[in-house]
């Protein structure tokens, strides 16, 4: 491209809901393009954008994938997203890289609940967009109900820039209302066919043209002016009443087709030229802002390659062949290949390999990259998603893009033993290209536990431990990490006395515990006079005492919120040793913990439920009925957000039963709050499954 500027570039996210067409779409953008030769299909497997095996799979994208196009002069960067909300964290770094959207309706799908949520994070980003009917070639589509649905769904004006000739298998292409004239292709050639409206169209095109231009005045009172004036618009007033319209939201302009027959993909890919704005235009409402690492001064930059360079990390992967991708967007500068840089999030400084421009899993070579554009980077060793790199002389941090944690969680047993290792290697990282994924090991109760947003996200990620690294695990419930504490003031000695034909062993302590304040953890006092327990030993005592707490009276579990005091003792002049008195110190905590009413203790969450307003009641009644304590709400537009407090054993499988009481319209954050006593009722219970799993463990 000749005029490699930000002016011509286009930074654009198609987004929707499963089964919306995303990837046909880009599929049928890039075959008209020029940028493939022939259109494969999602059945087939053969798409630009769904490479991975787990998308052929399942024919649906599970990751996003960028197409850098060419197209009159503009190098259009298309982000096809995943539209299943457990990838919904991969779609939400691909917008906030982009300027732009197109949010594509599936005509024969109708609106789905996924699409309320694509909705919101394209107003909270506030972004240009546009929306695209998709599939109007299949049986029982109705375009003026889809896009009255539209107008219900998004509480927008929905206005067509195109409308459709011909309906079902009778689609033969779309109507351009600005310029007057019939556009039709097909799925095997990308050329443009052009020709004069058909006579039964006129008045249908005239009605659309004057509804889009009253829609296009309202944008501006100058074009209000000229409308009321020449009772018309010209050709470059409307589109300035469009572009206005898409850049605003006021109204949202509409294009259609069909991807699968190549139809209105002209349309659309002139339209994200003519109407979505590039980097520097977005810039001018939306500069990019971040802040000094060191000092904290915000910094404004912008997309100006005369500036210095500075791009943020919005996706990363790791290919077997090329080795870790990662793909940036640059907010000001250029990055030439093999170049040096600074990664500001980290303080580190790397040294970029090769850059490219991506096509799907195909990239093409290029000696640089400038501001506004987006790139993929190969080689980089410490760089994750989320980062900023920059010029090393101009520090900045871009703000870092905050996910909620997931919140399904499935403790893994690897197949074989011998497999622990490679487990551990392999999902730290795949939790590198999805940062929206967790995996730790919980040193309490001895699991390695992977949490994601849903069952599919789970599902998937092991499918690409199986595929990357050649392991495959069994997925169980986590064990809830229960504690125990006490009651009340207790005393009790240990004593350890043996005699053998040497020297013997003799330890004597007497301890008393006291109950704190919950969370008030562990203290260990020293209150022996007289020296009846040499002082060098009570270092021992205190050591015997934290290893026996680790193993309470009641269930096994760790004690915790109690205060241990060594108030007498004896000691013998040959027999004491270190030994005799740990051993004497965990003898004596035992027996006071059996004293002072021991009683278990278990996590509770801080839950925050996002529902629509006419399922209030039955999320209430459910949180209720899981032991949980009803904090507040409020309301968020036509959502509630409900606040709870609920035990953790209540709600290790809440995810799929929420979308199974919403229908998929419901989500939930959960953060640990502390420690509460278990109900009495429930403590044989949780001690008679402690006993069978320590006993299946010993078999």
């Amino acid at each position: 491209m000749s005029d490699y500027s930000p002016e011509k570039i286009r930074n654009v996210v198609l987004a929707s809901y499963p089964g919306a067409g995303k990837t046909s779409l880009c599929e049928a953008l890039a075959f008209t393009a020029g940028a493939i030769q022939t259109m494969g299909s999602i059945e087939k497997g053969s798409t630009v954008a769904d490479f991975e095996p787990e998308e052929i799979h399942r024919h649906h994208s599970v990751s996003s994938a960028v197409l850098s196009l060419l197209w009159k002069g503009h190098r259009l960067n298309l982000i096809d997203t995943p539209g299943s909300l457990d990838f919904f964290a991969d779609t939400r770094w691909c917008l906030a890289a982009a300027d732009a959207v197109v949010l594509v309706i599936g005509a024969s799908v109708g609106i789905r609940t996924e699409l309320e949520r694509v909705w919101d994070r394209i107003s909270e980003l506030d972004l240009p967009c546009v929306l695209f009917i998709n599939q109007l070639d299949k049986e029982r589509t109705d375009f003026r109900q889809i896009l009255e649905d539209c107008r219900t769904a998004l509480e927008r004006n929905v206005v067509p820039v195109v409308i459709p000739v011909g309906e079902a298998d009778g689609l033969t292409g779309v109507i351009d209302l600005v310029h007057g004239a019939i556009v039709s292709a097909s799925p095997t050639s990308a050329k443009i066919q052009q020709g004069a409206i058909p006579a039964d169209y006129v008045s249908t095109m005239e009605e659309a043209r004057r509804m889009l231009m009253e829609h296009a005045a309202e944008t501006d009172d100058a074009l209000v002016e000229q409308y009321l004036a020449n009772g018309n618009l010209g050709t470059e007033a409307l589109i300035q009443g469009i572009v206005a319209g898409a850049r605003s939201r006021t109204f949202l302009p509409v294009f259609c087709g069909a991807a699968l027959h190549n139809i209105g993909m002209h349309s659309l890919l002139d339209a994200m030229v003519a109407y979505l704005p590039s980097p520097v235009e977005r810039a001018k409402t939306h500069p990019p802002l971040g802040t000094h690492p060191q000092s904290g001064e915000q910094i404004e930059r912008h997309p100006d390659p005369a500036q210095p360079f500075s791009a943020v990390v919005f996706k990363t992967t790791i290919d077997p062949f090329m080795g870790r991708l990662t793909f940036i967007r640059v907010h000001s500068g250029v990055l030439e290949a093999d170049s040096g840089f600074l990664n500001a999030s980290r303080n580190i400084k790397e040294k970029g390999g090769h850059v490219f421009h991506p096509l799907g899993k195909k990239h093409t070579q290029t000696d640089k990259v400038i501001a506004g554009d987006i790139a993929v980077v190969a080689k980089l060793k410490e760089t994750q998603t989320g980062d900023t790199i920059c010029d090393d002389k101009h520090p900045i941090v871009y703000p870092r893009l905050v996910l909620p944690r997931p919140v399904m969680s499935f403790a893994l047993e690897p197949k074989s033993k011998a497999d622990i290792d490679k487990v551990s290697l392999g999902l730290h990282k795949l939790v590198e290209e999805d940062p929206s994924l967790e995996f730790v090991r919980n040193d309490e109760t001895k699991e390695m536990l992977l949490s994601g947003v849903g069952q599919t996200h789970i599902d998937v990620t092991l499918e690409k431990l199986k595929r990357k690294y050649g392991v495959e695990v069994k997925l169980n419930t986590p064990k809830v990490p229960y504690k125990e504490t006490i009651h009340r003031t207790a005393q009790a000695q240990g004593k350890y006395k043996k005699q053998t034909g040497g020297h013997g062993q003799y330890g004597d302590c007497w301890l008393q515990v006291d109950p704190l304040p919950r969370g008030g953890g562990f203290e260990f006092h020293n209150k022996i006079v007289g020296g009846v327990i040499p002082r060098n030993f009570i270092p021992a005592v205190e050591k015997g005492v934290i290893e026996a707490l680790q193993e309470g009276v009641v269930a096994g579990y760790p004690v915790v919120d109690l205060r241990v005091t060594v108030y007498d003792g004896s000691h013998h002049p040959v027999d004491s040793s270190e030994l005799a008195f740990k051993v004497a110190g965990s003898l004596g905590i035992k027996k006071a913990l059996e004293s002072a009413q021991p009683t278990l203790l278990e996590p509770m969450m801080t839950v925050e439920v996002t529902v629509p307003d006419d399922l209030v009641g039955t999320i209430i009644g459910d949180l209720n009925a899981r032991r949980g304590r009803i904090l507040g709400m409020s309301a968020k537009g036509h959502n509630q957000i409900i606040k709870a407090c609920v035990p953790l054993a209540e709600m290790l499988k809440y995810a799929p039963a929420l979308t199974s009481m919403t229908a998929g319209k419901g989500s939930y954050v959960m953060e640990f709050a502390g420690y509460e006593e278990v109900p009495r009722d429930l403590i044989n219970k949780i001690v008679e499954e402690s006993k069978r799993e320590k006993a299946a463990v010993s078999s």
